[in-house]
């Protein structure tokens, strides 16, 4: 298939996801937030998976990044409402951690501006090397920056369904007549017409000749008998 309105941008969308993923996965993974890092590793695979059934045209695969994509969605909008602490949710609960650890998002102690600050408690019964971080000065809090993250994840999705779609039905249009091997393009690679060929009428042997050539012949075998 050539390389179409369509077609392209959902490849083009497809990379730009990708690229948006790994970029995430890696500040989740300093973060130690094992439920993103989960998600982000589905949305890596589902978006090469994607970007596969786009490139060979292979509308399955499509239609599993399309269903995943309408997941993805839905999970960042529960992000948003987590760090926005919308309908009860906290963002101090160690809910994207699965609760096995204390871990925050990174962007809590290292975003623009942040000030780091290490802390020694005072308070009785709390041995010395423990000690707390403190954080001031940030820019943006972190908070807002997994909302940004997120953001952008919606907007990237929601067009890539949307284009999804639509290669979709592109495909399922020419499955019918088109033979999808190779990955030739119905609208880039078109068989030529056949060349009509003129055929000319053939001249009927007329009468007058049939009998001239009977009386020929008729007239050399009686002068061979007549010689013999």
């Amino acid at each position: 298939m050539g390389c179409c309105t369509g077609r392209c941008t959902l490849i083009f969308l497809c990379a730009l996801q990708l690229l948006a993923a790994l970029e995430r996965q890696i500040f989740d993974f300093l973060g130690f937030q094992w439920a993103p890092i989960l998600g982000n590793f589905l949305q890596i695979i589902i978006v090469i998976l994607g970007l596969f059934g786009t490139i060979q045209f292979r509308p399955r695969y499509i239609v599993v990044y399309t269903v995943w994509t309408a997941l993805w969605v839905t999970w960042n909008v529960f992000i948003i409402c987590f760090y926005l602490e919308v309908g009860g949710l906290s963002k101090e609960t160690d809910l994207m951690t699965f609760n096995i650890s204390m871990h925050r998002s990174w962007w809590r102690e290292h975003g623009p501006g942040c000030i780091r600050r290490v802390v020694r408690p005072s308070a009785p019964g709390i041995l010395d090397d423990y000690s707390y971080v403190s954080v001031t000065g940030c820019i943006i809090d972190f908070q807002y920056l997994e909302v940004i993250h997120s953001a952008i994840q919606i907007l990237l999705s929601l067009i890539g369904f949307v284009y999804a779609c639509y290669v979709i039905s592109v495909f399922m249009e020419e499955e019918d007549s088109f033979d999808f091997i190779g990955g030739l393009d119905t609208y880039c690679y078109r068989q030529p017409p056949l060349e009509h060929v003129e055929l000319k009428p053939v001249k009927p042997v007329s009468k007058v000749l049939v009998i001239r050539t009977i009386l020929i012949l008729l007239t050399g075998l009686k002068t061979t008998l007549l010689l013999k």
